[in-house]
């Protein structure tokens, strides 16, 4: 343990070195050259001097930090929102006296409690974003209006309504545009917050218990939009055979993992799961093995030391996931995680379900330590091939089920991944506490599909990488 802690120490020391502003404009360079190889750079800068601020209590700096943070994982496709929430926090003030000089006078004078309540969010086409309400809307309840950071050189289009949300924040997703997150902004006002690094044309219309949002970009070269990723499955078009995989079927023996609906146990689902994938992979001619073939317990490290004895090419560990019992018949969906020493509350809390049978001797900095400092060349190859995992399941399972989830590519720090010294990637194919998931995660049928969907998955990433 000790050497690992003097690795800690030095890489600390080497980062400390440089100024802090030496660090910020370095991170600043990576950003502009638009290599994502660099994009990650500058995101790991980002981190390292948000890590700093905190620790000097220097806002000026947290907040440098924080947009490089947001602006670089935005781009990265990794999971930012505790960081857009505090950049928010800390912008709060700033955007509401722009908002009082951008906004009509009247407004000021506006009073309305916040009697009404949003019911749904969802897109009506390709281009119209639809709100609907419990209560038909009042013209002066919306207040619209736009900002522009000169900084980030990003668009901010933002819509004010006096309402309340029923369920928690959420991001949105739409092709041509950076982000759209909806939130309640206060007690009596919901916020809408559509960003963008180029212009957008914005009209709305307010049309009984809804408010209809119409986007479409400014720029001539913007591609036609596409409604989802999973929309179009994916037909390779060539493939690497003499790749070498090695699936790793989670839990096992006296680590049932995850007992959900019915008391079904995650241990063999994804053991099933797995067995499907290798079949397929082994009929598409590469060389696949798996780190346990039948009902029995393996440590987490064990697993990727399998792995890397056998010379794999990419690295796959199959879970499902589970809530309690209050949460179970809203959480759902099927996910890709890749390793990183992750702020995100839910990256956190799935990696402490996946981690429990085997971290139970080391406490948080160490783990946090390890995961800091180890496996980090791999980092960029483990993200791209946990967006194609993640395409390749969407697109085969929604060709003939409804209602599957896209819970998206995250970062997290999970154990097994750790030592790997391949691209490396866990991935939870839906949650076995759900009880339509659960339904489906013991359907045979269903299984196959999604270890196709696996399989078109791994070979994109070979096809493209």
């Amino acid at each position: 343990m000790f050497r690992y802690l003097v690795l800690i120490v030095f890489f600390t020391l080497s980062l400390y070195a440089k100024s802090d502003y030496e660090v910020l404009k370095r991170a600043d360079a990576f950003m502009k050259t638009g290599s994502k190889s660099d994009q990650f750079r500058a995101y790991n800068d980002y981190k390292n001097l948000y890590l700093r601020s905190l620790m000097n209590s220097n806002d000026k700096l947290r907040k440098s930090a924080l947009e490089g943070i947001v602006n670089s994982g935005t781009k990265l496709h990794i999971d930012i929102q505790n960081y857009e929430d505090e950049l928010d926090s800390m912008n709060s003030q700033r955007v509401e006296a722009k908002k009082t000089t951008t906004s009509h006078k009247t407004n000021k004078e506006i009073k309305i409690k916040s009697s009404h309540k949003l019911k749904n969010i969802s897109w009506k086409s390709a281009d119209q974003l639809v709100l609907s309400f419990d209560k038909r809307l009042r013209s002066n309840q919306v207040n619209y209006f736009t900002l522009y950071d000169s900084k980030q050189r990003r668009y901010r289009y933002v819509f004010d309504v006096h309402a309340s949300m029923l369920t928690k924040s959420q991001t949105l997703r739409k092709d041509g545009i950076n982000r759209i997150k909806i939130a309640q902004y206060n007690p009596s006002t919901l916020r809408l917050v559509i960003e963008n690094d180029e212009k957008v044309k914005v009209n709305f219309l307010r049309k009984a218990k809804q408010l209809i949002i119409r986007l479409s970009s400014t720029s001539k070269n913007a591609k036609k939009y596409i409604p989802s990723i999973s929309s179009k499955p994916y037909t390779p078009k060539r493939t690497d055979r003499e790749k070498v995989i090695v699936i790793d079927p989670g839990h096992g023996g006296k680590d049932p993992g995850a007992v959900g609906y019915r008391r079904y146990r995650e241990k063999i689902v994804v053991y099933k799961i797995s067995r499907h994938l290798k079949n397929i992979l082994k009929k598409r001619g590469y060389k696949v093995y798996m780190t346990r073939n039948k009902d029995t317990f393996i440590k987490l490290s064990k697993r990727t030391e399998y792995a890397n004895k056998k010379k794999a090419d990419i690295f796959i560990s199959i879970h499902a996931n589970a809530v309690d019992k209050k949460s179970a018949r809203y959480a759902k969906g099927v996910e890709c995680y890749f390793l990183s020493p992750s702020r995100s509350k839910r990256a956190e809390s799935v990696a402490a379900k996946e981690n429990s049978a085997d971290m139970s001797d080391m406490n948080k900095y160490a783990k946090q330590s390890f995961l800091k400092f180890l496996n980090h060349a791999k980092t960029i190859a483990s993200h791209k091939l946990a967006i194609d995992l993640q395409r390749g399941m969407l697109g085969s399972l929604n060709k003939h089920y409804k209602g599957v989830k896209d819970g998206g590519v995250r970062e997290g720090p999970f154990w097994v991944l750790v030592g790997a010294q391949m691209p490396a990637v866990l991935v939870e194919v839906g949650f076995i506490s759900h009880p339509t998931e659960a339904r489906r995660l013991v359907d045979d049928n269903y299984r196959k599909k999604m270890a196709e969907g696996l399989a078109d998955g791994i070979e994109r990433y070979f096809a493209n990488n």
